[in-house]
């Protein structure tokens, strides 16, 4: 069985699935998303951290990042529809990415910042104390996991300050961020297949032709679109096109943590998120005075490769001490949760060699990827999908993508994203921190 007449399909459907559909609906273009899981956004965008951060080490990815807030602070306008579930909100609570001293990641951002406009204040050390009496501002570095000795060793200098930027943030339930793009982009006659298995890649005059299902049938249209988190370097295999690129992307497990808020503060209504690379972690308010907390991928850290469909089983004793003993050491009122109340959540990344995602085209004509996202592209959903839409539509009207790349004005602050950042064969980015904010 076949159908035909999609102008393309989106092979995923979470949050930047979505985005990527709904862009080339509102395009015109007459796209099928289709997707293993139950519904939107219910694979790694359901366990998301959702930070809403600008601390990227190139000018691109801090462009985009900044360019992604205005998407989600414009979120319901930007949609244009309704959704019966009402619409994920962003809450600006603020970050502060705390300075260890004269060499660090601050300096790659700093000058970033300076020259596309983002707002930040710089917190010296006696106004990080001011801003936040319940941190211990000593330095411990660099991480190391609770079960190695120098996890326990003394502090050896004092915090430099923090860079703090007021418009950071976070979403606050980012499945349902995904949802409210599956109705704006159906709102635009885009159309939905969820518990739908992809098994092949069928090509057609040196082209893709469309994608094969696990139900025997074959759906085609000239343009499709690699979107699925955790499987995209197996949908890479089926399309033949995984040897052919220089950066290969992997699915790693992942965890995050739930802890109580210190007993002296409302941190859901006080706190702000916090980038400490001192430490290895970063963490965020959670509705209930809880705190959100992951790792930042220190080298210490494990990067655990998984299959996407293989069990992840319950979080780990080793992460759940480790990374709690990380923000208690950090704000000691927390005090430490029992072993025994383990609350977090386990679920995959897709992560890229260098940790900046690909969002190109491939050496198979018509066939896109927007993968290698390692869990902190959610803030950029509403930027990929832009992106994605103006280089398929760049590409497939004859634009040499690899020869010259596209270079796309963002929509809310009018940057210039140089999309040779994001590009296949690029080689690994020196640049790149390596790490994850959230």
């Amino acid at each position: 069985m076949t159908e035909t007449d999609y102008d393309a399909i989106v092979i995923g459907a979470g949050v930047i699935g979505g985005a990527v559909a709904y862009e080339l609906a509102r395009r015109g273009h007459r796209t099928l998303s289709v997707d293993k899981g139950p519904g939107a956004g219910y694979g790694s965008t359901s366990a998301s951290s959702a930070v809403i951060r600008f601390s990227y080490s190139t000018e691109t990815g801090v462009a985009a990042a900044w360019d992604g807030m205005h998407y989600w602070k414009n979120w319901a306008d930007y949609l244009g529809a309704d959704d019966e579930n009402g619409f994920a909100q962003l809450v600006q609570c603020g970050m502060a990415l705390l300075i260890q001293g004269d060499e660090g990641h601050h300096n790659k951002v700093m000058p970033i910042w300076d020259r596309l406009g983002v707002p930040y204040e710089y917190w010296d050390h006696a106004a990080l104390s001011e801003k936040a009496p319940n941190f211990d501002l000593s330095l411990y570095g660099p991480p190391a996991r609770a079960s190695d000795d120098e996890f326990w060793g003394e502090a050896h200098g004092q915090m430099v300050g923090a860079l703090f930027s007021p418009d950071a943030g976070y979403v606050d339930d980012p499945q349902l961020a995904a949802h409210n793009l599956q109705r704006a982009a159906e709102a635009q006659g885009a159309s939905f297949r969820f518990r739908t298995e992809v098994t092949g890649i069928p090509r057609r005059d040196d082209r893709v032709g469309g994608v094969e299902l696990a139900d025997g049938s074959t759906i085609t249209a000239p343009v499709v679109v690699n979107v699925a988190g955790p499987h995209s370097s197996h949908v890479n295999q089926l399309a033949g096109v995984y040897d052919s690129m220089n950066i290969k992307t992997q699915s790693i497990r992942h965890e995050t943590y739930h802890v109580p808020g210190p007993p002296d503060m409302d941190f859901t209504a006080d706190g702000f998120a916090v980038a400490d690379d001192d430490s290895g972690i970063y963490f965020r308010p959670q509705p209930g005075n809880n705190i959100l907390v992951g790792t930042t991928d220190p080298p210490c850290d494990p990067k655990v490769p998984v299959g996407p469909d293989e069990e992840l089983g319950e979080l780990t004793s080793d992460g759940w001490e480790t990374n709690t003993l990380r923000i208690n050491k950090r704000m000691p009122t927390l005090g430490v949760p029992l072993p025994h109340e383990k609350k977090g959540v386990v679920d995959r990344y897709d992560k890229s060699d260098d940790w900046i995602p690909i969002y190109d085209r491939t050496d198979l004509d018509g066939f896109y990827v927007a993968i290698g996202t390692s869990g902190n592209q959610f803030k950029n959903a509403g930027v990929a999908g832009h992106i994605m839409a103006e280089l398929i539509e760049a590409v497939e009207a004859g634009h040499d993508h690899d020869a010259d790349p596209l270079q796309v004005t963002a929509r809310y602050t009018g940057l210039n994203l140089d999309l040779g950042t994001f590009r296949r064969n690029r080689e690994i980015n020196a640049d790149s921190s390596m790490t994850v904010h959230g």
